[in-house]
């Protein structure tokens, strides 16, 4: 059996950003008890899925009892549920024991305890509520219940769909650099040298080398569109292709960046910490919501701060949802600036014997990418 020091389980399993909650308040605690785990015992990552969901059905039992020491007790056993949910992918990743099947029960033990968690929190509240007073109608913590658990499925689908927005942009960028590539292969060697660094005459490139010349093939048509002379733009291609010169990445956030200046500093700030700039994610709402505001009722006796709590979690989780709609509508822009300027160089650079036509030809399914307008 292997045995992981401290400092390899932190370099093997802690994310590169993670969420705030997790860097300061668990990542310490789990690394250390992931260690033992993986070195001492012959515990799966499955089976650990499976002890933070019957953490969390008993985190829902002292919540539908609804008193201050039942929820007390609750918030503890719903952290360390968590931390164990958050030990089992570490491990998984320690001893590359990752699969498909565990992020699929991973993901819906994760839905179903909050679900099973909200219903029991907000119930145990309303019965106490009524006991408390009899002519009372605490329907507001029925309301209260939905609208967690219309928050938790929003986050999830929101970052399903920015996923696949973000991937179909990444594959209309490729097919566009494909095009600029097989465009810049066609140049013949009297124009220029970019013969050779594309894999003309026949030379197979590796990955790796392809990629490069992707990236910086892009780079080089940008520099296309801001020159004025058919020279110049033969000169910075040629100088492109040098193999010592940095390859740019292409920014997809460039005019986020041009709107709010303070963003990089702000992001280098957090991210020196590990910590993501979404502040108030899932993580950090199911924390307010089964940890803060069940310890704040048990220790000062207000049923009503559940309902303040959860409310302000609600309006900060929506407030960084939209926050992360705002930053996907911007690299969308700046998504067509580059394909258009790309499609554009080729039509302008292509070689005079029929070549533009054959580039333009190429460049004719840029209505594919439309979908994402």
């Amino acid at each position: 059996m292997p045995a992981f020091t401290l400092d390899e389980v932190r370099d093997r399993t802690l994310k590169e950003r993670d969420s705030w909650w997790t860097v300061y308040l668990v990542d310490p605690i789990a690394v250390r008890l992931v260690r033992p785990v993986a070195n001492r015992t012959s515990v799966t990552p499955n089976q650990l899925t499976v002890l933070a969901l019957f953490l969390g059905l008993g985190a829902a039992v002292c919540f539908a009892l609804g008193y201050r020491e039942f929820l007390l007790l609750g918030a503890v056993l719903y952290y360390l549920s968590f931390l164990v949910d958050c030990m089992d992918g570490k491990l998984a990743r320690l001893t590359g024991t990752e699969s498909v099947f565990g992020a699929w029960v991973d993901y819906v033990t994760d839905r179903f305890r909050v679900l099973v968690c909200v219903v029991a929190l907000m119930g145990g509240q309303y019965v106490v509520a009524e006991e408390a007073d009899p002519g009372a109608d605490p329907v507001w913590f029925v309301w209260l219940a939905l609208a967690v658990v219309f928050l938790d499925m929003l986050r999830y689908l929101n970052a399903l769909q920015v996923y696949k927005v973000r991937r179909e942009m990444r594959s209309h960028l490729a097919a566009a650099l494909e095009r600029a590539r097989a465009t810049l292969s066609m140049l013949g060697p009297d124009e220029d040298d970019t013969s050779a660094a594309t894999g003309a005459g026949g030379r197979t490139m590796s990955d790796g080398g392809e990629q490069a010349v992707l990236r910086h093939g892009i780079s080089v048509l940008e520099d296309i569109l801001r020159t004025q002379t058919e020279r110049e733009n033969r000169n910075r291609r040629t100088a492109g292709k040098q193999p010592d010169l940095t390859l740019p990445k292409v920014d997809l956030h460039q005019e986020f960046r041009t709107r709010f200046p303070w963003y990089q500093r702000f992001w280098s700030a957090l991210n020196a910490r590990r910590v993501r700039t979404h502040l108030v994610g899932g993580i950090e709402f199911q924390m307010a919501v089964f940890v803060v505001a069940p310890v704040v009722v048990a220790l000062a006796g207000a049923p009503s701060a559940i309902g303040w709590i959860t409310a302000v979690a609600g309006v900060l989780l929506l407030a960084f949802e939209i926050a992360i709609i705002y930053k996907l509508w911007l690299s969308t822009r700046d998504f067509f600036r580059v394909v258009d300027g790309i499609d554009g160089a080729l039509r302008f650079s292509g070689p005079s014997d029929g070549a533009e036509d054959e580039g333009r030809d190429t460049g004719s399914d840029t209505g594919s990418h439309t979908t994402l307008r």
